[in-house]
């Protein structure tokens, strides 16, 4: 072979080398790129999420003045979380709800017990109109409540997130671990962002108040549905908060279901909306205020069975001065705050326990008939309870 072969063909394969040099480097900067700009991505959508949620500072200062007064955790991996929900109107996506008049109520509050271990999750409806005292409390403008004997949702309106979580804990006895207030927007967000619950109504609606108009039968409802169902009041079942409380319930335990069903909680498509929707209008105690927070708190409800997420009104009856106002059932609801606060399993069925009601009364009179039953059981539902069964 000639030499300007041998050295054309030494110089053909020095050129293909470092053509493949440059494509190997050219390569690996493409892909690089993709890496860095995956990892901006992922930072920026953390960074979104992270932002979207509002600490509440004022609430933690007010609750460690009373530090000392406030109850003892009994179980070290149990949690208490007062979920609140306001009718605030201030904010473009509440404005359609009525006119921002500076005033904003819990128009729905739940104590959702989750037990050690994450066995089970328990979440007890405290109605509005409830009596209760409440507690001293510093309001916006600096100034003090006197302790006051009123309706349960006189404690957020007057002191905010601080004064209900103090005003649940002198009623209980449960210690509060961690508090979240959502508004009207951050709930029709979140139903929206799992593509609607599905609900079954046994006759249709229709409700100007609550901007509803739907066919009996099996209903897919939407943000803005879904928020008139479970507001609604006047035109569905008897008109009573009872039956309005009854409604959320079950409205809830379709959600869990429909977020379970889809597999939300291990998809990032899919969890991302549902994420960006659930901080968007949230605002938690500093301790939850971040997505590393909330992590912590519900990485092990993805693996709750859906029958062993209960979801009941705490016992209570007509006040015996006003009808229209509600007080507590004892021993019914003693029983029931214990369970909690010892981390006791809550037993529900969709139907009063009559036997269970007949020996509480026999307890408290001294006069039993009969043993009574080796664990209380409350009226309430499960998740895994299909709303259409």
């Amino acid at each position: 072979m000639s030499r300007s072969v041998v050295g054309a063909s030494a110089v053909g394969v020095g050129l293909a080398r470092r053509r493949r040099r440059r494509w190997v480097r050219g390569g690996a900067g493409v892909v690089a790129l993709v890496v860095v700009g995956a990892g901006v991505a992922g930072w920026v959508a953390y960074a979104k999420l992270d932002g979207n949620i509002t600490p509440d500072e004022a609430a933690a200062r007010e609750l460690e003045r009373y530090a000392k007064e406030r109850p003892t955790a009994l179980v070290k991996d149990a949690r208490n979380i007062l979920l609140i929900g306001s009718d605030s109107r201030a904010g473009a996506g509440n404005r359609a709800y009525g006119k921002d008049s500076g005033t904003e109520r819990s128009d729905t509050t739940i104590l959702l017990h989750l037990a050690a271990g994450r066995r089970s999750a328990t979440a007890v409806s405290l109605p509005r109109d409830l009596m209760v005292d409440v507690p001293s409390c510093r309001q916006a403008d600096g100034t003090r409540t006197k302790p006051m004997f009123a309706m349960f949702n006189y404690a957020f309106q007057k002191g905010g997130s601080a004064c209900t979580i103090r005003t649940v804990e002198k009623l209980t006895g449960i210690r509060i671990d961690h508090h979240m207030v959502v508004d009207f927007s951050g709930f029709k967000e979140m139903v929206d962002a799992v593509d609607g619950v599905r609900v079954c109504l046994k006759e249709p609606i229709e409700d100007k108040d609550a901007k509803l108009r739907l066919p009996a039968g099996r209903v897919t409802l939407n943000g803005e549905q879904a928020l008139g169902y479970v507001r609604a009041r006047k035109t569905l079942g008897d008109g009573s908060d009872t039956d309005r409380m009854d409604r959320q319930q079950r409205f809830l335990g379709a959600l869990v279901n429909k977020v379970q069903s889809n597999d939300v909680l291990l998809n990032p498509a899919k969890l991302y909306p549902v994420l960006d929707a659930a901080t968007s209008s949230l605002t938690t105690d500093p301790g939850l205020a971040s997505l590393r927070g909330l992590y912590n708190l519900v990485r092990g409800l993805r693996d709750i069975p859906t029958d062993q997420v209960r979801f009941l009104t705490v016992p209570r009856e007509a006040y015996a001065l006003n009808a229209n106002r509600d007080q507590l059932v004892e021993p019914a609801a003693e029983k029931l705050f214990t369970r909690l606060r010892t981390d006791a399993p809550v037993a529900v069925t969709e139907k009063e326990d009559a036997a269970a009601s007949s020996a509480a009364e026999s307890e408290e009179h001294g006069t039993y008939t009969s043993p009574p039953p080796a664990e209380p059981t409350f009226r309430g539902n499960t998740a895994a309870e299909d709303t259409c069964g």
